[in-house]
């Protein structure tokens, strides 16, 4: 005997409207807390922490970093921040078209898929982030006692496979929307 998988619960256009407006706000806060918690934390973090986040050990870093040290890594791992920020840019502006109910458009698969695209850049500029860092990070020691770290992490992978998948599912939502004009012309 078979049984029917139960039928998924599919939420009401007006939920996914709040829930978009809950996702705007917190586009936002991620929009303005993320560069003030970068600043906050290459100017405060310890040697040994910035070493770690440059994938050094945490003897890598000989005496005290010079301000330029701290300043041109921060900015250097600013890249991929700004990079991903852009990409929560267009969520936001994707969230912003489901708070007004206008879910399936070629906008907002246009945004997904924009959205997808600066993600996966972050993820790459941050492996060249890290290498770069790690190399400020030791440029003041004599020579060979300088660094230059390569790491590929789960984390950069994953980051990866989510913006492939984003992108593939924007693709699939803009077939369907292009299978749906097709057959409203012939109607």
């Amino acid at each position: 005997m078979t049984t029917n998988p139960r039928p998924t619960a599919v939420p009401s256009l007006q939920s996914v409207r709040r829930i978009s407006r809950w996702m705007v706000a917190a586009c936002w806060a991620i929009l303005l807390l993320l560069p003030l918690a970068l600043l906050a934390y290459w100017a405060t973090a310890s040697d040994a922490v910035l070493a770690g986040h440059a994938s050094l050990p945490s003897g890598a870093v000989q005496g005290p970093l010079r301000p330029w040290q701290r300043l041109a890594a921060g900015a250097v791992m600013g890249v991929p921040l700004a990079l991903l920020l852009m990409g929560v840019w267009q969520a936001r502006r994707c969230f912003e078209m489901f708070a007004q109910g206008q879910v399936f458009t070629a906008q907002a698969t246009h945004l997904l898929r924009r959205f997808a695209g600066w993600v996966a850049w972050a993820a790459l500029a941050a492996l060249l982030a890290s290498a770069i860092t790690s190399v400020l990070l030791t440029l003041h020691h004599p020579p060979g006692m300088r660094h230059l770290a390569i790491s590929v992490g789960s984390d950069h992978v994953f980051t990866l496979f989510f913006a492939g998948l984003v992108w593939l599912m924007a693709a699939v939502i803009g077939q369907g929307q292009s299978m749906a004009e097709e057959n409203e012309g012939f109607v």
